[in-house]
């Protein structure tokens, strides 16, 4: 038997590939199957089943593609209704896998089909859970996210997800081993460890919502702080239970290279918004004018799904050359599947065509103090509000960057601001939403809150609620 876990950072999440004696199964795999594909083939084993752990609202699984290309089946738990043949399982039912075997625990709480799998060894032992996202590490699955489908409010979820831990999680034994779907970073929970596998009985133990002392203590405690969850969400859901373009026809698409005169026409004859993935310490010197900046060295396919959300708008890519696959790849990963090409010789190749390009008004943390005049200049600071609550500059705004959408129209072009994350990744992000929208009046800071708190600048963890804004 072995288990391995393939981890992917950018989404903080856990896929698990599994074998034993010639056969194997994969549990929640990512959108592009080809790693997998390699793997069965170097290993000589043939994929018997893709278990899902219930329908993923943060990314687009690869299940379809991975069973037109095995034969494999797919397996979800009990009221799971896609669109597309799959295997129905029951509470307690079991999958053979070579020598071991595959138990379906259904889990309710964080979805209503949403199925915990207890894997067997050879000797019919119970040896580790794939909880999908049931239970995380430190952490548990939140309950808000599936109370349409399920006509249900968060707190009866909760309640929900609350039996599911007691009844069919916490007997297991504490020696068996916790194989999440995510990890810290995920925006499917509040509370994730770093770490990515642990035992139960750690959990057991450390676990704030394993030791509520009812019900009612649990659904309070699971249930606040919720920050409402990114827009795409839904639509991922429903590409998942829906069906999908195939990752190889989007990737296809995506390699389209476009000549600066092919890749200007097509941004002007099309609604294509320009995703110029660069690092931001080469964005802000010069960029095509219109363009957004999310950089694709960070969390770059969660900010794309929280800053464009709509996952069928066209999108023309600028990138660091030789990255254009891994670019389309990744944003297949949240299900933006609609790439028309990207810049061929990429933003060296705009600059030599001698078309037009723009600038941030980007300055150094030192220029900064020594320009502010705190009380009186505007400063936005676009971190989450935990971060502002624990240190920011003095008189500084809360103005975070999953809800720009929402502040922007509050912002007076006439007014000059200052604008800073915490390193400068989420700041120019907002800064090119801001200047493709019209507004020229900031000045951004380069390294953010990171290099300002080594100035002189008066900083405060005194939270003025005047000042934040929620999200």
């Amino acid at each position: 038997m072995n288990i391995e876990q393939i981890y992917t950072g950018c989404l903080a999440q856990g896929a698990y590939y599994i074998t034993s004696n010639g056969e194997a199964a994969i549990v929640d795999p990512l959108r592009e199957t080809e790693p997998y594909l390699k793997r069965l083939q170097k290993d000589g084993v043939k994929l018997k089943y893709i278990f899902e752990t219930h329908f993923h609202a943060d990314f687009v699984s690869g299940h379809l593609d991975l069973a037109k290309s095995t034969g494999a089946a797919i397996v979800y738990g009990p009221t799971a209704k896609p669109d597309f043949k799959f295997i129905a399982a029951k509470d307690n039912e079991e999958f053979k896998i070579g020598n071991i075997i595959i138990k379906v625990l259904h889990t309710p709480g964080h979805t209503m089909e949403s199925t915990t799998y207890l894997l067997k060894d050879e000797n019919r032992k119970d040896y580790c859970i794939f909880s999908g996202d049931t239970l995380f590490l430190g952490d548990v699955g939140r309950p808000d996210l599936a109370q349409k489908a399920a006509h249900m409010t968060q707190d009866e979820l909760a309640g929900l997800l609350y039996e599911s831990l007691n009844n069919k999680i916490m007997p297991l034994a504490d020696d068996v081993i916790v194989y999440p779907a995510h990890g810290a970073g995920s925006a499917c929970g509040k509370n994730m460890m770093k770490e990515t596998v642990d035992t139960l009985g750690n959990q057991k133990k450390m676990n704030y919502a394993l030791n509520q002392p009812n019900k009612e203590a649990f659904v309070k405690a699971v249930t606040d702080g919720l920050l409402p969850p990114p827009a795409y969400f839904g639509l991922n859901v429903a590409m998942n239970k829906k069906g999908y373009e195939s990752f190889e026809t989007v990737l296809n698409n995506g390699m389209r290279a476009l000549t600066p005169d092919e890749f200007e026409a097509a941004a002007e004859n099309t609604e294509a918004l320009i995703l110029d993935t660069r690092a931001n310490t080469d964005f802000y010197k010069c960029f095509i004018p219109q363009s957004v900046n999310i950089g694709l060295a960070g969390d770059f396919a969660p900010w794309v799904g929280a800053l464009i959300i709509d996952v069928k708008q066209p999108l023309l890519l600028v990138t660091d050359e030789g990255l254009e696959e891994e670019t389309v790849t990744r944003l297949s990963r949240v299900g933006f599947d609609n790439v028309m090409g990207h810049l061929k010789g990429g933003f060296a190749a705009w600059l030599a065509s001698g078309k037009q390009a723009d600038v941030i008004d980007r300055i150094t943390a030192a220029e900064f103090a020594k320009n502010v005049t705190i009380g009186e200049d505007k400063i936005i600071d676009v971190r989450k509000e935990t971060e502002y609550a624990a240190e920011h500059v003095d008189e500084a705004y809360n103005r975070p960057l999953a809800a720009i959408n929402e502040w922007i129209k509050d912002i007076n072009p006439e007014e000059h601001f200052f604008l800073h994350c915490a390193g400068g990744y989420r700041s120019m992000m907002a800064a090119s939403i801001l200047q493709a929208r019209g507004y020229r009046n900031f000045t951004e800071i380069e390294g953010g809150f990171d290099a300002i708190s080594k100035t002189t600048l008066p900083k405060t963890d005194f939270v003025c609620q005047s000042k934040v804004m929620k999200t």
